[in-house]
């Protein structure tokens, strides 16, 4: 099957699993014998391994879209500035100095993009149609995610094939967004759901939530968890010399950091975990620093900071090896996540996994048996969990073993492709899921 993934690119500033997941939901689909042909939006992806986008031009460049929707003036550019502006050096320079941080920028940036050809950024989807009609012609065109949704009218249009849109996080995002612009950006979304021809969710949980939100028939939502490459994961022949607790995501205010430190200030402080030590890895954006620098000084004030590691995102290499470091990993986010691959990827290397009880992460945990569920938003309840692990190591160990069994089962790449291939399968077969 010929088929294009569309996804946004994050630039260098932080952990993106999207751009993980559909870099390697790509590349699986090749090695099954499937055409596709992965495009970036924005800004370059940032992988772990092979780029599955290699050889692609970038569309939507930040730079030119940040311009366009500020100036009428860069909507009429000739090509060849454009080209300038979408140059992959210069847009990965610019994503680590610089981000739309105005909350009415932002708002107002979402819903041009919504509304596609009645957008400000019109130029930039005729260029990417034009581009998309001279390649071979695609069984199927899949969006990253439903942000992307005001492409898909033209789209059909100039092609007359299905699109389908993966679902992960729009909710945090649209929900984040300040009034008006956060109810007009739901209206448009739902508006222009519609012509979509299938949903995949990255949980049953969030399916439903999206299900809800966007007035979406049952039927048009189908589930497609997950899935890691197995062969880059494998427990560590022994445990660390000392306790240690890890984060890997986003370091963000919404993914809870402030609360895991103040979860590993506690324990450090009770002292039935001697030694116990915080490693960190995940990236942050500009907006980001001062809620970094207020965790710095924390730790500072608390005579911690040369116990806790900040380490750079991990590459393909180096994120096995960090994983196989820890004693317990811990993400506990704010909101309700749509998905958690940091979950997965930690018990595929043995280590097992203490969760708010919200979001997608009791399915995950239903799913795998390879952590604890806490209460959400707590720090003294995260700080029990996870102190109850590092201090009972048999538990531990039997929580990380049927997690991994559990991720090996059920939760690999190869099973995504197939079960991603089933849904395209049954929309070609009926037109309409």
């Amino acid at each position: 099957m010929r088929i294009i993934q569309i996804t946004p690119g994050a630039g260098t500033n932080f952990y993106c699993e999207n751009c993980l997941r559909d870099n390697a939901l790509v590349l699986e689909l090749r090695r099954q014998g499937h055409d596709a042909l992965m495009v970036p939006l924005y800004l370059p992806l940032v992988t772990e391994g092979p780029d599955a986008t290699a050889g692609v031009p970038i569309f939507f460049g930040g730079i030119n879209v940040y311009l366009q929707q500020k100036l009428a003036l860069f909507r009429h550019t000739p090509r060849w500035l454009d080209r300038l502006l979408d140059a992959r050096g210069l847009l990965k320079w610019a994503s680590g100095r610089a981000e739309m941080t105005k909350a009415r920028d932002l708002g107002e940036a979402t819903l041009s993009m919504l509304r596609g050809e009645d957008g400000r950024q019109v130029k930039e989807l005729e260029r990417l149609v034009a581009w998309l009609t001279v390649q071979d012609r695609p069984d199927v065109i899949c969006l990253s995610n439903a942000l992307l949704a005001g492409l898909v009218r033209r789209m059909k249009a100039a092609l007359g094939v299905p699109v389908v849109s993966m679902l992960q996080d729009e909710d945090g995002f649209l929900d984040a967004l300040p009034e008006p612009y956060r109810a007009e950006a739901w209206q448009v979304l739902a508006d222009r759901a519609a012509e979509i021809d299938g949903f995949l969710a990255v949980s049953r949980y969030y399916g439903g939530v999206m299900q809800r939100r966007l007035n979406l028939a049952p039927e048009r939502v189908h589930a497609a968890d997950p899935g890691i490459d197995l062969s880059e994961f494998a427990p560590a022949p022994a445990p660390p010399a000392t306790p240690v607790i890890g984060y890997l995501a986003q370091e963000r205010r919404a993914l809870g950091l402030d609360i895991l430190v103040e979860a590993f200030l506690a324990i450090r402080a009770g002292g039935r975990a001697p030694g116990v030590r915080l490693r960190i890895a995940g990236g942050h954006t500009p907006g980001d620093k001062p809620f970094i620098e207020g965790i710095r000084n924390r730790l500072a004030a608390a005579g911690a900071a040369t116990d806790v590691e900040w380490l750079p995102i991990p590459d393909r290499k180096a994120k096995p090896e960090f994983l196989r470091s820890l004693s317990v990993l811990s993400v506990p986010a704010r909101g309700d996540n749509a998905f958690g691959i940091f979950v997965l990827e930690a018990l595929a290397s043995g280590v097992p996994v203490v969760e708010p009880r919200a979001g997608a992460f009791p399915e995950i945990l239903e799913a795998t048996g390879g952590g604890i569920l806490v209460e959400p938003g707590s720090a003294a309840a995260l700080a029990a969990a996870i102190e109850r692990l590092l201090t009972h190591p048999g538990e531990a160990r039997a929580l990380a073993e049927r997690g991994r069994k559990a991720v090996t089962e059920k939760f690999t790449i190869e099973q995504m492709a197939r079960n991603v291939m089933s849904v395209f399968e049954c929309i070609l077969a009926v037109g309409q899921p």
